[in-house]
């Protein structure tokens, strides 16, 4: 049969997404409907987006305070002023989170109530404990006059530092939020969703941490 012949029967082989059968002239778009992509997939995909974007501006962060660590103006050193056991206690409330906010996602997939409530509120409470830490850590360096207007050591510090602990801060107020909806509304797919963005963000704090706990702290006790 002929293209021409083809095209007036409606099975035009040309057109994109139209199935080889046509009735009545009507074409069916079953190729572009194989190949929509989910919400699931969407979501997820311009979340690590923002992710991405969100490390590049820790990257700067990072390497200010890798140019500035030694600019210390004659004052104290981070040798002088961390305290290892207490930053080691604030990384093992923290990897712990991490830990429950896999559980309360599994939990989720698996409509378990029980695993999700507990792992979301075992991960509040680290996180909280976390937050708490870094404030008894600020303040007390803010009370021996090592504040971010003390050095340039001290101002690259504080901004690194302390950009961490804000986000850990949006992090439990979006956790608060997560616990909520699924209370009112149950595990609904856009829901689910959230849940799903939520431990991206929360295991991508963790990491950034980590590098924060080797970068300024293991390595400024060893100079």
């Amino acid at each position: 049969m002929s293209t021409a012949q083809e095209a007036a029967r409606g099975d035009d082989p040309y057109i994109i997404g139209v199935g080889r059968r046509s009735y009545a002239g009507l074409p069916r778009f079953e190729h572009a409907e194989r190949t929509l992509a989910s919400k699931r997939v969407i979501s997820a995909y311009g979340f690590w987006i923002f992710l991405l974007s969100d490390i590049i501006m820790f990257s700067a962060f990072f390497a200010a305070y890798a140019v500035l660590s030694g600019q210390t103006a004659g004052g104290p050193s981070g040798k002088d002023l961390f305290d290892i056991t207490r930053v080691a206690l604030q990384t093992a409330c923290l990897l712990l989170s991490s830990f429950a906010c896999g559980v309360a996602s599994i939990g989720a997939r698996a409509r378990n109530d029980a695993m999700y409530y507990g792992g979301m509120t075992a991960t509040a409470l680290l996180g909280a404990a976390f937050l708490l830490l870094e404030i008894r850590e600020f303040s007390g360096l803010i009370a021996q006059g090592a504040g971010p207007t003390r050095s340039a050591f001290l101002s690259s510090f504080f901004a690194l530092v302390g950009c961490h602990g804000l986000h850990v801060t949006l992090g439990l107020l979006w956790l608060l939020t997560m616990m909520a909806q699924v209370f009112a509304k149950g595990y609904r797919a856009d829901i689910m969703r959230r849940v799903l963005c939520f431990a991206l963000f929360w295991h991508t704090l963790d990491i950034i941490w980590v590098g924060i706990f080797t970068v300024v702290y293991l390595m400024g006790l060893a100079r």
